[in-house]
């Protein structure tokens, strides 16, 4: 049976879909408030800005922030339809996000459940409650796609 998907992993995967459309790697993310408002939405742009540091989360988190005026998303939860690398858990960490939620696991390059398993290291300023495994078949099977197509 298919699992129901909440509102806004539904979106992070249509920005992870717009993401692969431009040929970056389809990840995307989503922010929304303690009510469940939007405020960020993004997929991965790498390619397009030229830029190493422009994850669908990092995107996203600045773009949240900018939209509240913290540079605290306290009482916000990101949705990302891959698990986030080291350099994305850090800034989740130092925005404070509440919770993360994110579809497929990442072996190589994630850093929450795998690698460096950044939220439970003693430096780490704030662990945010995690929830992995939401839309996993239908991530990897994108990300799959994705890179088969590239081969």
């Amino acid at each position: 049976m298919k699992q129901k998907l909440p509102e806004p992993m539904i979106q992070a995967f249509a920005e992870a879909r717009a993401a692969a459309e431009r040929g970056e790697v389809p990840v995307g993310a989503v922010i929304v408030d303690a009510q469940g408002k939007f405020l960020a939405s993004f997929g991965n742009r790498t390619l397009e800005l030229k830029d190493p540091t422009a994850h669908a989360e990092m995107l996203a988190i600045r773009a949240a922030a900018g939209t509240i005026s913290s540079e605290r998303l306290i009482d916000c939860d990101l949705y990302v339809t891959l698990e986030p690398c080291a350099m994305c858990a850090a800034a989740i960490s130092f925005a404070r996000l509440r919770r993360v939620y994110f579809a497929a696991g990442d072996e190589k390059m994630g850093a929450v459940e795998n690698g460096p398993r950044f939220f439970s290291q003693s430096t780490c300023h704030h662990a945010p409650e995690v929830y992995s495994g939401i839309g996993e078949v239908e991530s990897q099977s994108m990300l799959r796609d994705f890179f088969k197509s590239r081969r």
